[in-house]
């Protein structure tokens, strides 16, 4: 009578490392892209959203047949198949010619004309249509946080942009340092900002929240903690946000933005209750001599990204 002995299995620790390891690499990726990606709470990224999503469908033409044949061809053409005939004068199929130049053909002009036609319909330069006026804001990339203008308003901040739901938002952006790009995921698109020019985004959300903003070029080694909270709150809220800045927040000179300009990461949003008026427009002159530059001076050539 054979006796059940309990077999007790080892792996050793550099095999364990490897089974562990790519789990603690992606569970922060999907974390981040469940926070950052979904769901759109904007007009602009529902819209983009969905182009993605038809890009996927389209290439799936392409990708669901190779998946599907590459396992069926090697079972196919296996050595001890007797049905896989054995063929090597054959060159040349018809239908095979077709299926291989003209499905991705096809795919391509598909893409080619969604991507066209919607990249026209999301420029970022375009206002949004509304009964009421944008908000305006002013947009500063500095090493390695992100300073907010707002020129109605008189106030500024770093690393929170603060703004009304359903009123768009016209974004005026620059940097005083190298070039950036913001992002913000769930709202709008992508934009670059460069020192000495502007760009412009248009955006508007439709339902209160705080967002992820962040900086997706590389620019140092503060480059990773460069990210903003993008709040979304009622206009009485707004209203009332504004009110509390102006009474409690710091006043802003040169002497104050030198320091909030310094090469370091601001782990804490700074609210400033007065700014210097033309900061905006002198932080893009200096790369000029200081000439005055026109409003809504044009970027270089593909320096803007559409949504």
């Amino acid at each position: 009578m054979h006796r059940w002995v309990p077999v007790r299995v080892q792996l050793p620790a550099r095999r364990l490392a490897l089974l562990v390891l790519p789990l603690m690499l992606g569970l922060p990726a999907l974390q981040a892209a469940a926070t950052s990606l979904t769901p759109p709470a904007a007009p602009i990224a529902s819209a983009e959203r969905k182009l993605l999503a038809e890009a996927v469908a389209v290439m799936l033409f392409v990708v669901v047949p190779v998946f599907v044949l590459t396992p069926w061809v090697a079972w196919r053409y296996r050595r001890r198949n007797p049905r896989g005939r054995y063929q090597p004068g054959w060159s040349f199929s018809w239908l095979l010619e077709v299926l291989i130049w003209g499905v991705p053909a096809i795919v391509v002009t598909v893409l080619g004309y969604k991507v066209w036609t919607r990249t026209q319909a999301l420029d970022p330069y375009h206002r949004l249509s509304a009964d009421t006026a944008p908000l305006e804001v002013q947009v500063v990339g500095l090493d390695w946080k992100w300073l907010f203008i707002y020129p109605e308003q008189h106030i500024a901040t770093v690393n929170a942009l603060v703004f009304p739901v359903g009123r768009p938002v016209h974004l005026q952006l620059t940097s005083d340092s190298v070039m950036v790009s913001l992002l913000m995921p769930r709202l709008a698109g992508q934009i670059y900002a460069m020192p000495g020019m502007t760009t412009q985004l248009s955006f508007q959300a439709d339902k209160a929240g705080r967002y992820l903003g962040e900086n997706t070029q590389y620019n140092g080694s503060g480059f990773a903690n460069q990210r903003f909270t993008a709040q979304a709150m009622p206009p009485q809220d707004f209203a009332t946000w504004v009110q509390g800045v102006r009474a409690n927040g710091e006043r802003m000179d040169a002497a104050r933005y030198a320091k909030v300009a310094a090469r370091e990461v601001q782990d804490q949003p700074l609210y400033f209750s007065q700014v210097q008026d033309g900061l905006f427009d002198g932080l893009v002159a200096k790369y000029h001599g200081h000439s005055h530059l026109p409003a809504n001076h044009p970027p270089a050539a593909g320096a803007a990204h559409g949504h």
